[in-house]
C-alpha cells in the first residue's frame, strides 16, 4: 500500500508541474511569439535589402 502511495504522489507532482509549465508559456507566449515574429520579419528584410543590391551585404 506504500508503494501506491508514493506513485499516486508522483503523479500528483507530475500533474502539477506540468500545470505549472503550461501556465508559464500561457503567460509569456505572447511576448515570444512577438519576439520570434519580430525576428523573423527583420530577417526578411535584411534578404529583401540583398536581393535588390547584392553588394550591399
Amino acid at each position: 500500500m506504500k508503494e501506491a502511495t508514493g506513485e499516486l504522489n508522483m503523479t500528483i507532482v507530475t500533474i502539477v508541474m506540468i500545470g505549472v509549465i503550461a501556465a508559464f508559456f500561457a503567460l509569456f507566449w505572447p511576448t515570444i511569439r512577438d519576439s520570434i515574429q519580430n525576428t523573423w520579419n527583420d530577417n526578411a528584410t535584411s534578404q529583401d535589402e540583398l536581393i535588390k543590391d547584392p553588394m550591399a551585404g
